[in-house]
Protein backbone atom coordinates (compact mmCIF):
# COMPACT_ATOMS: atom_id res chain seq x y z
CA UNK A 1 0.00 0.00 0.00
CA UNK A 2 1.38 3.40 -0.96
CA UNK A 3 0.07 6.91 -0.70
CA UNK A 4 -1.27 7.96 -4.06
CA UNK A 5 -3.13 10.93 -5.50
CA UNK A 6 -3.27 14.52 -4.39
CA UNK A 7 -4.82 13.60 -1.06
CA UNK A 8 -2.20 10.96 -0.25
CA UNK A 9 -3.40 9.09 2.81
CA UNK A 10 -6.45 11.30 3.39
CA UNK A 11 -9.53 9.11 3.20
CA UNK A 12 -7.75 6.01 4.43
CA UNK A 13 -9.31 4.26 7.38
CA UNK A 14 -7.57 4.39 10.74
CA UNK A 15 -6.93 0.67 10.46
CA UNK A 16 -5.35 1.04 7.03
CA UNK A 17 -3.14 3.90 8.16
CA UNK A 18 -1.89 2.00 11.19
CA UNK A 19 -1.21 -1.18 9.23
CA UNK A 20 0.70 0.69 6.53
CA UNK A 21 2.77 2.66 9.06
CA UNK A 22 3.67 -0.45 11.05
CA UNK A 23 4.63 -2.28 7.85
CA UNK A 24 6.81 0.61 6.69
CA UNK A 25 4.67 1.13 3.57
CA UNK A 26 4.05 4.76 4.42
CA UNK A 27 5.66 6.99 7.03
CA UNK A 28 3.75 8.50 9.91
CA UNK A 29 5.22 11.84 8.87
CA UNK A 30 3.61 11.47 5.45
CA UNK A 31 0.26 10.68 7.06
CA UNK A 32 0.52 13.71 9.32
CA UNK A 33 1.57 15.97 6.45
CA UNK A 34 -1.34 14.82 4.28
CA UNK A 35 -3.89 15.39 7.01
CA UNK A 36 -2.48 18.72 8.17
CA UNK A 37 -2.81 19.90 4.58
CA UNK A 38 -6.45 18.74 4.63
CA UNK A 39 -7.03 20.60 7.90
CA UNK A 40 -5.71 23.89 6.51
CA UNK A 41 -7.55 23.50 3.21
CA UNK A 42 -10.94 23.23 4.96
CA UNK A 43 -10.48 25.25 8.13
CA UNK A 44 -11.43 28.70 6.82
CA UNK A 45 -14.94 27.42 6.19
CA UNK A 46 -15.18 24.54 8.68
CA UNK A 47 -13.82 26.29 11.82
CA UNK A 48 -13.47 22.95 13.58
CA UNK A 49 -10.28 23.58 15.55
CA UNK A 50 -9.87 25.58 18.75
CA UNK A 51 -6.13 24.88 18.96
CA UNK A 52 -3.68 23.21 16.57
CA UNK A 53 -0.11 22.10 17.27
CA UNK A 54 1.39 20.92 13.95
CA UNK A 55 4.92 20.87 15.34
CA UNK A 56 3.98 18.46 18.10
CA UNK A 57 2.18 16.23 15.59
CA UNK A 58 5.19 16.12 13.27
CA UNK A 59 7.48 15.33 16.21
CA UNK A 60 5.22 12.50 17.36
CA UNK A 61 5.17 11.09 13.82
CA UNK A 62 8.97 11.22 13.61
CA UNK A 63 9.22 9.26 16.85
CA UNK A 64 6.99 6.53 15.44
CA UNK A 65 8.98 6.40 12.21
CA UNK A 66 12.16 5.62 14.14
CA UNK A 67 10.70 2.23 15.08
CA UNK A 68 7.39 1.69 13.24
CA UNK A 69 7.37 -2.05 13.75
CA UNK A 70 6.85 -1.66 17.49
CA UNK A 71 4.16 0.99 17.18
CA UNK A 72 0.68 0.31 18.53
CA UNK A 73 -2.65 -0.50 16.83
CA UNK A 74 -3.28 3.17 15.96
CA UNK A 75 0.24 3.89 14.68
CA UNK A 76 0.35 7.27 12.95
CA UNK A 77 -3.42 7.87 13.05
CA UNK A 78 -4.25 11.61 13.28
CA UNK A 79 -6.59 12.40 16.16
CA UNK A 80 -8.87 15.28 17.12
CA UNK A 81 -9.52 15.91 20.81
CA UNK A 82 -12.63 17.73 21.99
CA UNK A 83 -11.62 20.80 23.95
CA UNK A 84 -12.94 19.53 27.27
CA UNK A 85 -10.02 17.07 27.65
CA UNK A 86 -6.52 17.81 28.86
CA UNK A 87 -3.76 17.30 26.30
CA UNK A 88 -0.24 17.86 27.53
CA UNK A 89 1.13 21.21 26.40
CA UNK A 90 -2.23 22.47 25.11
CA UNK A 91 -4.78 24.76 26.82
CA UNK A 92 -8.19 23.42 27.83
CA UNK A 93 -10.69 26.21 27.13
CA UNK A 94 -13.99 24.23 27.30
CA UNK A 95 -15.50 26.38 24.56
CA UNK A 96 -15.85 29.25 27.05
CA UNK A 97 -14.85 32.90 27.00
CA UNK A 98 -12.81 32.39 30.17
CA UNK A 99 -9.03 32.62 29.77
CA UNK A 100 -7.43 29.17 30.03
CA UNK A 101 -5.12 28.57 32.99
CA UNK A 102 -2.28 27.67 30.62
CA UNK A 103 -1.21 24.46 28.95
CA UNK A 104 -2.21 21.20 30.60
CA UNK A 105 0.53 19.43 32.48
CA UNK A 106 -0.53 15.98 31.28
CA UNK A 107 -2.93 14.01 29.14
CA UNK A 108 -6.45 12.95 30.05
CA UNK A 109 -6.61 9.18 30.56
CA UNK A 110 -8.18 8.48 27.17
CA UNK A 111 -5.73 10.74 25.36
CA UNK A 112 -2.84 8.96 27.06
CA UNK A 113 -4.20 5.57 26.02
CA UNK A 114 -4.74 6.62 22.42
CA UNK A 115 -1.30 8.24 22.27
CA UNK A 116 0.31 5.07 23.69
CA UNK A 117 -1.43 3.12 20.92
CA UNK A 118 0.23 5.36 18.33
CA UNK A 119 -2.47 7.96 17.66
CA UNK A 120 -1.21 11.50 17.09
CA UNK A 121 -3.24 14.38 18.59
CA UNK A 122 -3.38 17.31 16.16
CA UNK A 123 -4.98 19.66 18.65
CA UNK A 124 -8.24 20.58 20.32
CA UNK A 125 -11.55 20.59 18.44
CA UNK A 126 -14.23 23.21 19.02
CA UNK A 127 -16.90 22.48 21.59
CA UNK A 128 -19.89 24.42 22.78
CA UNK A 129 -19.55 26.40 26.01
CA UNK A 130 -18.76 23.82 28.70
CA UNK A 131 -20.11 21.17 26.32
CA UNK A 132 -23.66 22.50 26.62
CA UNK A 133 -25.90 24.24 24.11
CA UNK A 134 -24.41 27.56 22.98
CA UNK A 135 -23.40 26.94 19.34
CA UNK A 136 -19.74 27.35 18.48
CA UNK A 137 -18.45 28.62 15.13
CA UNK A 138 -18.04 25.19 13.50
CA UNK A 139 -20.05 24.48 10.36
CA UNK A 140 -21.45 21.26 8.95
CA UNK A 141 -19.01 19.73 6.41
CA UNK A 142 -21.91 19.09 4.02
CA UNK A 143 -23.48 22.56 4.22
CA UNK A 144 -21.82 25.53 5.96
CA UNK A 145 -25.21 27.08 6.74
CA UNK A 146 -26.11 24.09 8.93
CA UNK A 147 -24.99 22.95 12.35
CA UNK A 148 -22.65 19.98 12.77
CA UNK A 149 -24.48 19.33 16.05
CA UNK A 150 -23.31 19.91 19.57
CA UNK A 151 -21.46 19.77 21.80
CA UNK A 152 -18.86 17.67 19.99
CA UNK A 153 -19.19 19.91 16.95
CA UNK A 154 -15.53 20.32 16.01
CA UNK A 155 -14.73 16.64 16.40
CA UNK A 156 -17.66 15.55 14.23
CA UNK A 157 -16.99 18.16 11.54
CA UNK A 158 -13.27 17.32 11.40
CA UNK A 159 -13.99 13.63 10.83
CA UNK A 160 -16.84 14.39 8.42
CA UNK A 161 -14.55 16.64 6.37
CA UNK A 162 -11.76 14.06 6.25
CA UNK A 163 -9.34 16.17 8.30
CA UNK A 164 -8.72 13.34 10.78
CA UNK A 165 -9.86 9.70 10.79
CA UNK A 166 -10.75 9.70 14.51
CA UNK A 167 -11.84 12.32 17.04
CA UNK A 168 -12.81 12.10 20.71
CA UNK A 169 -16.27 13.25 21.77
CA UNK A 170 -18.48 13.24 24.85
CA UNK A 171 -22.20 12.70 25.31
CA UNK A 172 -24.19 14.17 28.18
CA UNK A 173 -27.45 14.32 26.23
CA UNK A 174 -26.83 13.50 22.56
CA UNK A 175 -23.44 14.88 21.61
CA UNK A 176 -21.98 11.72 20.08
CA UNK A 177 -24.99 10.31 18.26
CA UNK A 178 -26.51 13.60 17.08
CA UNK A 179 -23.38 15.18 15.50
CA UNK A 180 -22.48 11.86 13.90
CA UNK A 181 -25.93 11.68 12.30
CA UNK A 182 -25.77 15.29 11.09
CA UNK A 183 -22.25 14.89 9.66
CA UNK A 184 -22.74 11.48 8.04
CA UNK A 185 -20.19 9.57 10.12
CA UNK A 186 -20.11 6.84 12.76
CA UNK A 187 -20.34 7.84 16.41
CA UNK A 188 -19.83 5.36 19.22
CA UNK A 189 -21.11 6.01 22.76
CA UNK A 190 -19.99 3.11 24.96
CA UNK A 191 -21.64 1.73 28.04
CA UNK A 192 -21.56 4.35 30.79
CA UNK A 193 -18.39 3.99 32.85
CA UNK A 194 -16.51 1.84 30.34
CA UNK A 195 -14.04 4.63 29.53
CA UNK A 196 -12.21 6.58 32.30
CA UNK A 197 -13.01 10.29 32.66
CA UNK A 198 -9.81 11.50 34.35
CA UNK A 199 -8.73 14.76 32.74
CA UNK A 200 -12.22 15.59 31.42
CA UNK A 201 -14.15 18.71 32.44
CA UNK A 202 -17.35 17.18 33.75
CA UNK A 203 -20.88 18.46 33.18
CA UNK A 204 -22.75 15.60 34.83
CA UNK A 205 -21.26 12.79 36.87
CA UNK A 206 -24.32 10.62 36.20
CA UNK A 207 -24.41 11.13 32.45
CA UNK A 208 -21.09 12.20 30.90
CA UNK A 209 -19.84 9.43 28.61
CA UNK A 210 -16.72 9.56 26.43
CA UNK A 211 -17.20 8.44 22.84
CA UNK A 212 -15.48 8.48 19.49
CA UNK A 213 -16.15 9.54 15.89
CA UNK A 214 -14.83 7.73 12.84
CA UNK A 215 -15.77 7.03 9.25
CA UNK A 216 -16.48 3.32 9.84
CA UNK A 217 -17.75 1.13 12.63
CA UNK A 218 -14.54 -0.90 12.48
CA UNK A 219 -12.41 2.19 13.15
CA UNK A 220 -14.63 3.31 16.01
CA UNK A 221 -14.56 -0.18 17.54
CA UNK A 222 -10.76 -0.19 17.42
CA UNK A 223 -10.48 3.24 19.02
CA UNK A 224 -13.06 2.55 21.73
CA UNK A 225 -11.28 -0.68 22.62
CA UNK A 226 -8.08 1.27 23.16
CA UNK A 227 -9.88 3.97 25.16
CA UNK A 228 -11.54 1.37 27.40
CA UNK A 229 -8.40 -0.79 27.62
CA UNK A 230 -10.71 -3.64 26.60
CA UNK A 231 -10.05 -4.68 23.02
CA UNK A 232 -12.02 -7.93 23.40
CA UNK A 233 -15.10 -6.25 24.88
CA UNK A 234 -15.15 -3.75 22.00
CA UNK A 235 -14.56 -6.21 19.18
CA UNK A 236 -17.69 -6.14 17.05
CA UNK A 237 -19.69 -9.32 17.52
CA UNK A 238 -19.97 -11.33 14.32
CA UNK A 239 -23.64 -11.02 13.48
CA UNK A 240 -24.96 -12.35 10.18
CA UNK A 241 -28.31 -13.15 8.61
CA UNK A 242 -29.19 -15.13 11.73
CA UNK A 243 -29.21 -11.91 13.74
CA UNK A 244 -32.48 -10.57 15.07
CA UNK A 245 -32.79 -6.81 15.28
CA UNK A 246 -35.51 -4.89 17.02
CA UNK A 247 -36.96 -1.71 15.56
CA UNK A 248 -38.08 0.74 18.23
CA UNK A 249 -39.97 3.83 17.16
CA UNK A 250 -39.56 5.03 20.79
CA UNK A 251 -42.07 7.23 22.59
CA UNK A 252 -40.94 10.27 20.58
CA UNK A 253 -41.78 8.93 17.10
CA UNK A 254 -44.39 11.62 16.43
CA UNK A 255 -41.77 14.31 17.11
CA UNK A 256 -39.75 13.25 14.06
CA UNK A 257 -40.14 15.15 10.81
CA UNK A 258 -42.40 13.17 8.46
CA UNK A 259 -39.59 12.78 5.92
CA UNK A 260 -37.34 11.33 8.61
CA UNK A 261 -39.97 8.80 9.62
CA UNK A 262 -40.29 7.78 5.98
CA UNK A 263 -36.52 7.47 5.54
CA UNK A 264 -36.16 5.31 8.66
CA UNK A 265 -39.03 3.05 7.68
CA UNK A 266 -37.47 2.60 4.23
CA UNK A 267 -34.13 1.76 5.86
CA UNK A 268 -35.79 -0.80 8.12
CA UNK A 269 -37.49 -2.33 5.10
CA UNK A 270 -34.14 -2.53 3.33
CA UNK A 271 -32.44 -4.18 6.32
CA UNK A 272 -35.32 -6.63 6.73
CA UNK A 273 -34.58 -8.11 3.30
CA UNK A 274 -31.46 -9.70 4.76
CA UNK A 275 -31.95 -9.80 8.53
CA UNK A 276 -34.97 -10.53 10.69
CA UNK A 277 -36.35 -7.27 12.09
CA UNK A 278 -39.17 -7.18 14.65
CA UNK A 279 -40.92 -4.17 16.09
CA UNK A 280 -40.26 -3.64 19.78
CA UNK A 281 -42.57 -1.55 21.92
CA UNK A 282 -40.77 -0.08 24.89
CA UNK A 283 -42.30 -0.88 28.29
CA UNK A 284 -44.59 1.79 29.65
CA UNK A 285 -42.33 2.02 32.68
CA UNK A 286 -39.72 3.67 30.42
CA UNK A 287 -42.03 6.46 29.32
CA UNK A 288 -40.89 9.93 30.40
CA UNK A 289 -37.22 8.97 30.41
CA UNK A 290 -36.28 12.03 28.34
CA UNK A 291 -37.83 14.34 30.92
CA UNK A 292 -36.04 12.49 33.72
CA UNK A 293 -32.79 12.92 31.84
CA UNK A 294 -33.36 16.66 31.57
CA UNK A 295 -33.87 16.92 35.34
CA UNK A 296 -30.69 14.98 36.13
CA UNK A 297 -28.60 16.84 33.60
CA UNK A 298 -29.72 20.33 34.48
CA UNK A 299 -29.25 19.89 38.24
CA UNK A 300 -25.83 18.30 37.89
CA UNK A 301 -24.67 20.97 35.44
CA UNK A 302 -25.51 23.61 38.05
CA UNK A 303 -23.47 21.75 40.65
CA UNK A 304 -20.47 21.02 38.44
CA UNK A 305 -20.25 24.61 37.23
CA UNK A 306 -20.87 26.21 40.63
CA UNK A 307 -17.23 27.13 41.18
CA UNK A 308 -16.85 28.48 37.65
CA UNK A 309 -20.02 30.49 38.06
CA UNK A 310 -18.84 31.96 41.35
CA UNK A 311 -15.45 32.93 39.95
CA UNK A 312 -16.23 33.84 36.34
CA UNK A 313 -19.99 34.43 36.23
CA UNK A 314 -19.68 37.65 34.22
CA UNK A 315 -17.76 35.80 31.49
CA UNK A 316 -20.41 33.13 31.03
CA UNK A 317 -22.78 33.61 28.13
CA UNK A 318 -26.31 34.87 28.84
CA UNK A 319 -27.58 31.55 27.45
CA UNK A 320 -25.57 29.55 29.97
CA UNK A 321 -26.51 31.81 32.88
CA UNK A 322 -30.18 31.36 32.00
CA UNK A 323 -29.64 27.60 31.78
CA UNK A 324 -28.04 27.52 35.20
CA UNK A 325 -30.88 29.55 36.69
CA UNK A 326 -33.40 27.17 35.13
CA UNK A 327 -31.47 24.16 36.38
CA UNK A 328 -32.07 25.17 39.95
CA UNK A 329 -35.77 24.73 39.26
CA UNK A 330 -35.33 20.99 38.58
CA UNK A 331 -34.05 20.09 42.06
CA UNK A 332 -37.46 18.97 43.24
CA UNK A 333 -37.49 16.30 40.50
CA UNK A 334 -33.88 15.12 40.76
CA UNK A 335 -34.19 12.12 43.10
CA UNK A 336 -37.37 10.94 41.38
CA UNK A 337 -35.60 11.16 38.02
CA UNK A 338 -32.73 9.00 39.26
CA UNK A 339 -35.26 6.49 40.60
CA UNK A 340 -37.05 6.48 37.25
CA UNK A 341 -33.74 5.70 35.54
CA UNK A 342 -33.22 2.71 37.83
CA UNK A 343 -36.68 1.43 36.95
CA UNK A 344 -35.89 1.84 33.26
CA UNK A 345 -32.67 -0.15 33.61
CA UNK A 346 -34.59 -2.90 35.37
CA UNK A 347 -36.79 -3.24 32.28
CA UNK A 348 -33.97 -3.45 29.72
CA UNK A 349 -33.96 -7.23 29.99
CA UNK A 350 -37.51 -7.17 28.65
CA UNK A 351 -36.56 -4.84 25.80
CA UNK A 352 -33.71 -7.08 24.64
CA UNK A 353 -35.29 -10.43 25.54
CA UNK A 354 -35.78 -11.53 21.93
CA UNK A 355 -33.41 -9.30 19.94
CA UNK A 356 -29.65 -8.82 19.71
CA UNK A 357 -29.88 -5.04 19.46
CA UNK A 358 -32.34 -2.25 18.73
CA UNK A 359 -32.45 0.08 15.75
CA UNK A 360 -33.92 3.45 16.77
CA UNK A 361 -34.10 6.97 15.33
CA UNK A 362 -31.14 9.22 16.09
CA UNK A 363 -32.27 12.73 15.09
CA UNK A 364 -35.55 14.45 14.35
CA UNK A 365 -34.43 15.53 10.88
CA UNK A 366 -31.54 16.91 8.89
CA UNK A 367 -29.10 19.30 10.57
CA UNK A 368 -30.88 22.58 11.30
CA UNK A 369 -29.42 26.04 10.90
CA UNK A 370 -26.04 27.03 12.29
CA UNK A 371 -27.78 29.13 14.97
CA UNK A 372 -28.67 25.98 16.92
CA UNK A 373 -27.09 22.61 17.71
CA UNK A 374 -30.22 20.54 17.07
CA UNK A 375 -32.43 18.67 19.50
CA UNK A 376 -30.95 15.73 21.50
CA UNK A 377 -34.42 14.39 22.35
CA UNK A 378 -33.92 10.96 20.78
CA UNK A 379 -30.66 10.35 22.64
CA UNK A 380 -31.66 11.44 26.14
CA UNK A 381 -33.28 8.14 27.11
CA UNK A 382 -30.32 5.93 26.17
CA UNK A 383 -27.81 8.29 27.79
CA UNK A 384 -29.73 8.22 31.07
CA UNK A 385 -29.99 4.43 30.96
CA UNK A 386 -26.26 4.06 30.22
CA UNK A 387 -26.64 1.71 27.27
CA UNK A 388 -24.13 1.60 24.42
CA UNK A 389 -25.35 3.39 21.29
CA UNK A 390 -23.77 3.68 17.84
CA UNK A 391 -24.84 6.19 15.22
CA UNK A 392 -24.72 4.67 11.73
CA UNK A 393 -24.95 6.78 8.56
CA UNK A 394 -26.59 5.79 5.30
CA UNK A 395 -29.83 7.78 5.14
CA UNK A 396 -30.46 11.19 3.62
CA UNK A 397 -33.14 13.79 4.08
CA UNK A 398 -35.05 15.90 1.54
CA UNK A 399 -32.13 18.36 1.11
CA UNK A 400 -29.71 15.49 0.50
CA UNK A 401 -28.06 15.91 3.90
CA UNK A 402 -27.11 12.98 6.11
CA UNK A 403 -29.40 11.33 8.59
CA UNK A 404 -28.40 8.52 10.86
CA UNK A 405 -29.99 5.77 12.88
CA UNK A 406 -28.72 4.57 16.22
CA UNK A 407 -28.08 1.02 17.29
CA UNK A 408 -28.63 0.34 20.98
CA UNK A 409 -27.61 -2.79 22.90
CA UNK A 410 -27.83 -4.01 26.50
CA UNK A 411 -25.60 -2.42 29.13
CA UNK A 412 -22.13 -3.92 28.95
CA UNK A 413 -22.67 -5.45 25.50
CA UNK A 414 -20.69 -2.96 23.45
CA UNK A 415 -19.65 -5.87 21.24
CA UNK A 416 -23.28 -6.40 20.26
CA UNK A 417 -23.87 -2.69 19.63
CA UNK A 418 -20.81 -2.53 17.38
CA UNK A 419 -21.59 -5.83 15.67
CA UNK A 420 -25.16 -4.82 14.88
CA UNK A 421 -23.95 -1.39 13.77
CA UNK A 422 -21.40 -2.99 11.43
CA UNK A 423 -24.13 -5.22 10.01
CA UNK A 424 -26.48 -2.26 9.44
CA UNK A 425 -23.62 -0.17 8.03
CA UNK A 426 -23.00 -2.79 5.38
CA UNK A 427 -26.66 -3.23 4.49
CA UNK A 428 -27.35 0.50 4.19
CA UNK A 429 -24.31 1.05 1.99
CA UNK A 430 -24.96 -1.87 -0.36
Amino acid sequence: MTAQGSGGTVGWSARAIAAAVRAGEVSAEQVVSDHLHMVTSREDELLAWAYLDPDAAVAAAAAIDRDPGSAGPLAGVPLGVKDVFDVEGMPTANGADIPADGPAGGDAAVVARLRAAGAIPFGKTVTTEFALFRPGPTTNPHDPTRTPGGSSSGSAAAVGAGSVPLAIATQTAGSVVRPAAFCGIVGGKPTFGAVPRDGLTLCSSTLDTIGLFGRSVADVALGLGVMAADRAGFTAAELDRRARLGFSRTFEWDELEPTTRTAIEAAVERIARDVEVVEVDLPVEMQGMATAHRAVMDVEVVDHLAAVRARHGALLSPELRRRLDAGEGWRWAYEAALAHARVGRDHLDTVFADVDALLAPAVLGEAPSIETTGDPLLCRQWTLLGTPAVAVPGLTGPAGLPLGVQIVAPIGRDDLALGAAELVEGLLSS
